[in-house]
């Protein structure tokens, strides 16, 4: 018990050993942990909480709210507002961004976040959780604009998500691996479990809305019928169909053990580029990504270097094992 490394005592090592990482950077990555596991008491409560059901409101994206959709925005803003470390912040649920009032210190920080993710799942007791994107405010400025947040993927300095699930996971990088804790609920604190998290190169699993199967483009049907061919077909193997219908749910068993996620751009709503958000959703768990060795791109381009053009950008997300999306990737390029 005692050799156990803490968060807190893992961002200081980084700060104090590496270098990596400044010290309002770190203080922002433990607010944001500190409010997770508030967002983690009440998702527990459930029912007993009154925290289940719809809030009959629809956030900026036309989707009905959950009350826990509201309850995890309100945390994470209360939570991060006084520190002094940010300047300002965006959520998926928000129409534009959240300033820090002037009551208290502005930091150098910009924070993304996509408060509750997998709302369906929020009332039969799924997997949800919480993606987060920390980037560097633009320098030699004073106030903060919605234009400050339009950096491509790359621009990240820390990114991550908490999943709610059996155990309560935090998966966290600040560019230089990726390293998983897990909630001591007794201790009130997370503590590291796996550091260097790798992704397989190769997989026998994919993840993907097949109800959605008559509204793909080409290349997609080509890639999944392919992996439905199983050991007869071009792949030589066969596949297993996961799909947990929460971004966090199916990253995570990607980060675990492999595997490909897609969600792609369908013929429903042509005028869109995808169905996930680019700023709060894909460019977050892309990086991730790939600093577990893993890749993610859009079908034509690697994600982290879309440069988005508005806050609430989407965008069609291929993601996991490299071998398996540069496949899909190339499929999509006539190869």
């Amino acid at each position: 018990m005692s050799s156990r490394i803490s968060l807190t005592r893992y961002l200081v090592e980084k700060q104090r050993m590496d270098g990596h990482i400044p010290s309002q950077l770190r203080l922002l990555l433990e607010v944001v942990a500190r409010a997770c596991k508030s967002i983690s008491q009440a998702v527990n409560k459930g029912a007993l909480g009154g925290v289940l059901g719809t809030a009959g409101s629809e956030n900026v994206q036309g989707e009905v709210q959950k009350k826990l959709d509201i309850i995890a925005n309100e945390v994470l803003i209360e939570a991060n507002e006084w520190g002094g470390h940010l300047a300002a912040m965006a959520s998926e649920e928000m129409d534009s961004i959240y300033v820090v009032p002037n009551r208290y210190p502005q930091g150098e920080y910009l924070l993304l976040f996509d408060p509750l993710d997998g709302s369906s799942n929020i009332d039969i007791n799924g997997s949800i959780g919480t993606i987060f994107s920390v980037l560097k405010k633009p320098e030699a400025q004073t106030g903060v604009e919605e234009k400050d947040f339009l950096q491509p993927g790359n621009k990240q300095v820390a990114a991550g998500y908490c999943i709610y699930g059996a155990q309560t996971t935090l998966v966290l990088t600040v560019g230089d691996g990726v390293a998983m804790f897990t909630l001591d609920r007794e201790q009130g604190s997370f503590f590291l479990i796996e550091e260097d998290v790798r992704i397989p190169a190769d997989t026998k699993e994919f993840a993907i809305n097949m109800s959605n199967m008559r509204h793909w483009d080409a290349p997609v049907k080509r890639y999944i019928d392919e992996c439905l061919q199983g050991q007869e077909g071009p792949l030589g193997k066969d596949f297993n169909t996961r799909w947990i219908a929460s971004m966090v749910g199916d990253v995570h068993r990607i980060l675990c053990r492999g595997g490909i996620f897609l969600y792609p751009w369908d013929k429903r709503e042509p005028e869109k580029a995808g169905k996930l958000r680019l700023m709060y959703e894909a460019n977050p768990m892309s990086w991730l990504v790939e600093q577990a060795g893993g890749a993610s791109t859009n079908g034509k381009q690697r994600i982290l270097d879309i440069v988005p053009g508005k806050l609430h950008e989407r965008v069609s997300v291929i993601l996991g094992s490299k071998n398996e999306v540069e496949r899909a990737t190339s499929y999509h390029s006539g190869l």
